[in-house]
């Protein structure tokens, strides 16, 4: 006799029960009912704010479950929904955006090198973007952490002008980083 396996369905549940307690759902005994088509605003029975809210043809909406009374909005529901999350998205496009450009060194690195990186950071900085500059020892190279001081030190005077210094170098295990951010205009 063999087991018969049901098919696979997908992943999670989807939890369907709305953000706001909506008309029969509140269950508070008086409400302040507000809205820009209510003329009367303030405390009523829930019955009375859901009889006005059925009469507008609209949606009675808790907004403040935590008022004494809880404040109940007279609007229509999925409209609020839409212009709910149209706000958060224009506050998530308004956030900035902070991006870390990264700049790797060894403890011995040569003039030419030195000034190829400088010359990047620069380009980063003026875009807008953090710069973290660190120099990775490998093997016995540790022995030589104040070259990667010096290095980093003198990697943050060059670029004094279009940036400060965030954090001074710091040894973390085998790195020594320092980051540099840019300066507001």
């Amino acid at each position: 006799m063999a087991i018969k396996k049901r098919p696979y369905r997908g992943g999670r549940r989807v939890d369907t029960t709305p953000l706001h307690k909506i008309n029969e759902r509140i269950r508070a005994h008086q409400v302040r009912v507000v809205g820009e088509n209510v003329e009367n605003q303030g405390v009523y029975p829930l019955a009375e704010a859901l009889r006005m809210a059925r009469e507008q043809e609209l949606d009675l909406v808790e907004i403040s479950p935590n008022a004494d009374p809880p404040v109940c909005k007279v609007i229509d529901y999925q409209k609020f929904l839409y212009q709910q999350k149209k706000k958060q998205k224009e506050m998530k496009a308004k956030a900035v955006k902070v991006v870390v450009k990264e700049i790797r060194f060894g403890p011995n690195t040569d003039d030419h090198d030195f000034q190829f990186k400088l010359r990047h950071a620069e380009k980063f900085l003026k875009e807008g973007a953090k710069v973290k500059a660190y120099v990775f020892f490998k093997g016995r190279s540790i022995l030589f952490k104040e070259k990667g001081e010096i290095l980093l030190l003198r990697f943050a005077t060059e670029l004094e002008e279009l940036g400060k210094v965030e954090q001074l170098p710091r040894l973390e295990g085998k790195r020594m980083t320092m980051f540099i951010s840019p300066k507001k205009k």
